[in-house]
């Protein structure tokens, strides 16, 4: 018992004490560098430098794009412009009550789709008119077009509205068929998507509307 107690034993139990609680504090440190290490690497995995950060909330395109996606967006702002247009005319002109609701419908849709598009070109520091006016764009009515349709007034604008927007509608599911094909951008590609699924049940009921005028 009293070997023990001599003071060289001592210091070599404390010094083997020592040497265990380094090895230990040791291999936490190389869990906890081995755990950050992964979560940097998972971060940097992650983020992607052709999908820069938006604000939450933002009507902002998030992804990658390509001049399809510009494209689609700088020729949908003016002909979803024109079919507010053409909608806005039915107020007081239009007879029939289902092309009035349709009227108000197609407002509420394509109001907010355009300020969207909007702002994918700003994000994309793109201009909102490339110069296109219209010209060439599928389904755009001439001024002769829109002047004839103010002019006209219960049945015959009913029915001239009913023939000029199924020209409309699918000149707009013709672009964005061609953005869903083309383009590279995920919310524009999802608003060409629903362009085409909401339009073209219009164009199915403007059908059967103009059938029984």
């Amino acid at each position: 018992m009293r070997t023990f107690g001599h003071p060289a034993t001592r210091k070599l139990a404390l010094a083997g004490a020592v040497a265990a609680a380094g090895l230990l504090l040791a291999a936490c440190g190389t869990d906890d560098s081995a755990s950050s290490g992964a979560h940097h690497g998972e971060t940097t995995t992650s983020a992607s430098p052709s999908r820069p950060a938006t604000t939450a909330g933002s009507a902002a395109a998030p992804g990658a794009f390509n001049d399809a996606d510009v494209t689609f967006a700088q020729l949908m702002i003016p002909h979803h412009q024109q079919a507010l247009e053409m909608a806005g005319l039915a107020d007081g002109r239009a007879e029939d009550t289902e092309i009035k609701k349709l009227a108000v419908g197609i407002e509420k849709a394509q109001g907010p789709e355009i300020e969207k598009m909007k702002a994918w070109l700003k994000s994309w520091g793109r201009p909102e008119s490339a110069g296109h006016n219209g010209h060439g764009m599928a389904g755009m009515m001439s001024e002769q077009d829109m002047k004839a349709l103010a002019a006209a007034k219960g049945r015959a604008f009913d029915r001239k509205f009913t023939e000029l927007m199924i020209a409309h509608h699918e000149g707009a599911v013709e672009m964005a068929e061609a953005e869903r094909k083309n383009g590279r951008d995920e919310t524009a590609k999802k608003l060409a998507d629903d362009v085409v699924r909401t339009q073209s049940a219009e164009v199915a009921q403007l059908r059967k509307i103009l059938d029984r005028l």
